[in-house]
């Protein structure tokens, strides 16, 4: 039980003298002078005996008079803390493990005189519900950090409990009443609209004296105040009160805890609204808007929404947009009680930032004309939300478009260029004939590389990254950006002179700078200049920038700027997306900036854009700076391109599922004299290893294939076999090489589509 104690003491576990121990260790001290003394014969023995007995009865003295003062300044400062606890304005508990009270400070007595139990738990029952559960999490995490802290919202208001770990079986409690947070800026008892706040439950905890006014008595619930259940925030309900039932419309602010405000408008208005500056000072944002769909009037919250203008005079589809159909359809519907679908989410029509919002509209009288309420709810996280996972969903399947068509379509433009390679043999350049055949390979060319931009910007494609030095790699490329800009722009190129080393596929990378020099070019029709300037930067914490987080650690930084018309704020988090372009139908794909990020993501670097309508937009790539050892070339490249054909000979082993190709591939390398063994599978081309006879010298094999894969078979090839060399040809090799294999040595990978001379080439380089 609860009582108003004389003192309170927390009973803390305090290290007892110990006087049973003190006193066996004088004893036995004694005893041993005494046998020194007068049992064992004089001599060292009995020195001995004599000296340890004198040396325990100092080292129990010294221990006794440390343990008096540790108990002293103990005692000292729990009398202090005690005093402290006791008159401290919060009620305040001590209790055990298990929950009991110990004892309890005076404002405990006082403010838990009806509700006293011998534990915490009972005492606070009658406060808020399920006190146990609150409790035994609180005390677990005192455990565990020393202390807690959680707020609880009860019917009276806002609680808040705090525990403190004081021995390791005792807590002390502290019980505290919050006080109740100010609205917009004024007290919610004063606000002049009808406001109450409701729990999780529907009780209501809070009502203001308007609230009280309008209904005539203080409610405990919901059930009790409206007529029909649940409530329909937005929309007119009716209420229970002391006079009759009077409609009103409600408007929901969600707070925090689970609790819940409702705000209450008249939905009848027969005389001159007298309610203006209610609904000017309502913390709902609000418009009224006429039958032909104009605004007339705004309050403060709902101009702030709609970027400072109240739009009074505008129809509600000169602010705002979205629906995919004239607005004034959807409000002349909702006016007219022809559809149930009063919510909406639309766009407002603002230049310096993008502002979502959730649009309820509820028809309401007014000096006898009807009238439709707009209830605004911010909505520009919910959306931002939905299109980073509408983006991601975007990502995945395009990514799964590009892996399936890499893979089809590059198998059957392969057949398409190979054969055509192989008609191109039988023609010379004075053949009527010759000028088609060259314009079928010139298109099925283009038509790979569209795939190839696909699988850029779902990060799929095999990357082939050699350490690079970006002034190396700009000096080669400054010759055909000069040639991409033309006459009217000028390129500069700046470099920081100490330089470091990337990591990164220098085909791809050269792509990504052409992708940015070519935009920044059509940026400016009239002219202008075009700077490319690499720096070394060192970040001593994480940039958070766009949404992307670039850790700490040092990195080498390229900027593309320009100084043509910009791009508009609202288009900022668009340029990035595939398909998606500013320029004219016809002058662009909208996947050239898309596939400049996927290939800098796939090299594990950052792409960022700067831009100022009218001044000029700045795109800056973070790359890590590579800090292993120089690199030679990589192992997997393209061959150039050879104006005269390379003979060879040996013994290749082709393995390819697709019969064009496998067709193509044979033909082309028995024409610079290779012997070709034929497998349309991998478990054939293993079933014709078996022959320990047969001496093959290359492997040239698919990567996606049914049943074992490229890289899998050619292991098991390898273990009886480790001298063969390896060609790997695929469209889409996502996922074969995987980081957990081990690498297969001596093998090279020729990306499909892939020319005749490519094939003969790569093939004649393995053997050689």
């Amino acid at each position: 039980m609860i009582s108003r104690p004389s003192s309170f003491l927390p009973h803390f576990n305090n290290p007892s003298p110990g006087w049973i121990g003190y006193a066996a260790a004088l004893s036995l001290s004694v005893a041993l002078g005494l046998l020194g003394w007068f049992v064992v014969p004089a001599g060292f023995v009995a020195h001995g005996v004599v000296a340890a007995a004198t040396t325990l009865f100092c080292v129990v003295a010294v221990k006794f008079l440390r343990d008096r003062a540790g108990t002293g300044a103990r005692n000292s400062a729990i009398g202090v803390l005690a005093s402290f606890i006791e008159k401290d304005a919060a009620p305040s508990f001590v209790t055990d493990e298990e929950g009991a009270v110990l004892t309890a400070n005076i404002a405990a007595g006082v403010r838990f005189a009806e509700s006293r139990s011998d534990t915490l738990a009972g005492t606070l029952r009658m406060v808020f519900a399920n006190p146990s559960a609150v409790l035994y999490r609180l005390q677990c995490r005192a455990k565990l950090d020393g202390a807690a802290l959680e707020d609880v919202v009860t019917r009276r208001g806002h609680v808040r409990l705090a525990v403190h770990l004081i021995s390791d079986h005792q807590f002390l409690w502290r019980i505290e009443d919050m006080p109740e947070r100010a609205q917009s800026g004024r007290s919610s008892e004063t606000l002049p609209v009808p406001m109450i706040t409701t729990g999780r439950s529907g009780a209501v905890l809070f009502m203001n004296d308007a609230a009280r006014t309008l209904v005539g008595e203080r409610v405990k619930s919901l059930d009790r105040l409206f007529v029909s259940m649940p409530v329909q925030p937005g929309c007119v309900n009716t209420l229970s009160t002391s006079d009759g039932q009077v409609d009103v419309m409600v408007a929901e602010n969600n707070s925090f805890a689970g609790r819940r405000e409702l705000y209450f408008l008249p939905a009848e208005q027969t005389g001159p609204a007298d309610h203006g500056a209610a609904f000017e000072t309502l913390p709902v944002p609000m418009i009224k808007i006429a039958p032909d769909s104009r605004i007339l009037s705004s309050n403060k919250l709902a101009a702030k929404l709609l970027g400072g203008q109240t739009g009074e005079g505008m129809s509600l589809g000169q602010v705002m947009e979205g629906l995919g159909r004239p607005i004034s359809d959807w409000l002349q519907e909702a006016l007219n009680g022809q559809t149930d679908k009063n919510t909406e989410f639309l766009r407002i029509i603002r230049k310096d930032k993008e502002v979502f919002v959730q649009v309820t509209l509820s028809r309401v009288t007014e000096l006898g004309e009807p009238l439709l309420i707009a209830v605004l709810n911010d909505a520009t996280e919910l959306k931002t939300l939905e299109a980073q996972f509408v983006q991601s969903q975007k990502m995945q399947a395009i990514g799964q478009l590009a892996g399936g068509v890499a893979h089809d379509f590059n198998n059957l433009l392969t057949a398409i260029s190979g054969h055509c390679d192989l008609l191109l043999l039988r023609h010379d350049q004075g053949d009527q004939d010759y000028g088609d055949l060259v314009q079928i390979n010139q298109n099925a060319n283009r038509a790979a590389a569209l795939v190839s931009q696909l699988l850029a910007f779902s990060r799929k494609q095999t990357l082939r990254p050699e350490v690079l030095d970006l002034r190396d790699t700009l000096s080669d490329l400054t010759h055909l950006l000069n040639r991409l800009v033309g006459e009217k722009v000028t390129l500069t190129l700046s470099h920081d002179p100490v330089l470091k080393s990337i990591r990164a596929d220098k085909r791809q990378l050269e792509q990504v700078l052409m992708n940015l020099v070519v935009n920044a070019r059509d940026a400016m029709p009239t002219g202008g200049e075009i700077r490319i300037e690499t720096e070394v930067m060192s970040l001593s914490a994480p940039l958070n920038r766009d949404r992307a987080t670039v850790p700490s650690g040092d990195y080498v930084t390229v900027k593309v700027s320009d100084q043509g018309v910009g791009i508009a704020t609202d288009k900022l988090q668009k340029v990035f997306e595939p398909f998606y372009t500013t320029k004219r139908t016809g002058e662009g794909t909208g996947l050239g900036l898309s596939t400049a990020y996927g290939i800098v993501k796939q090299s594990g670097g950052y792409i960022f854009l700067d831009s100022v309508p009218g001044s000029g937009t700045v795109f800056t790539l973070f790359f890590p700076v590579h800090e292993g050892e120089v690199e030679t070339a990589p192992v997997a490249r393209t061959p150039a391109p050879s104006s005269a054909p390379k003979q060879g000979e040996g013994v290749v082993l082709l393995v390819e599922d697709e019969a064009p190709v496998r067709a193509f591939a044979s033909r082309a390398l028995r024409l610079r004299g290779y012997t070709v063994l034929e497998a349309e599978s991998a478990e054939d081309a293993l079933r014709t290893l078996e022959d320990p006879g047969l001496t093959v010298d290359v492997f040239v094999t698919d990567v996606v294939m049914p049943g074992l894969d490229g890289p899998t078979w050619v292991r098991k090839a390898l273990e009886a076999r480790p001298d063969v060399r390896v060609v790997f040809v695929s469209g889409y090799a996502e996922g074969a090489f995987g980081d957990s294999q081990p690498t297969v040595p001596n093998s090279v990978f020729l990306p499909k589509p892939f020319s005749l001379n490519q094939l003969t080439d790569t093939v004649h380089e393995q053997l050689h």
